[in-house]
């Protein structure tokens, strides 16, 4: 899992090999003790995809204010899109943040992921420009969005 978010980052063109993120991404084992960590398989049990669900308490919740959830590093292989991955991996996050009693669900995202904004929008998600931020100065500026789940 850890794998395929480094290459659905760095292959794509998201985040330079370089990056500190990219040891961030390749380390799904600490992403699942710290969040929990969803992953999509196929029937032959080959990783399509996985997202970083984070709860309130969460260490990988960045953005979230009391009672919300966020989620983070939402990566499909390039073979898989088009098939609703993304799609039901950002569903899983939903469902559990409804199941948690959460009233939002929040995200950031760079600016040319525009695929997964329009998801975003056509599953109820909006802008909060003013949430907008940097994780390190002088890097891209993350996009936020968030979902009322109440």
């Amino acid at each position: 899992m850890g794998a395929l978010s480094v290459r659905a980052y760095v292959d794509e063109g998201y985040v330079k090999p370089e990056s500190q993120y990219v040891s961030e991404l390749a380390d799904a084992a600490h992403r699942a003790s710290e969040a929990e960590l969803y992953v999509a398989v196929d029937r032959a049990d080959r990783v399509l995809g996985a997202v970083t669900f984070a709860p309130p308490d969460s260490s990988y919740a960045e953005i979230t204010g009391p009672g919300e959830a966020g989620f983070r590093m939402l990566a499909v292989d390039p073979a898989a899109r088009g098939r609703g991955v993304g799609e039901a991996l950002v569903r899983a996050c939903i469902g559990r943040a409804a199941a948690l009693g959460c009233s939002v669900l929040r995200l950031s995202t760079l600016p040319d992921m525009t695929a997964a904004h329009r998801l975003y929008r056509r599953l109820g998600f909006y802008r909060t420009p003013d949430l907008d931020w940097e994780a390190m100065p002088g890097n891209h500026r993350l996009l936020t969005y968030a979902l009322d789940l109440r």
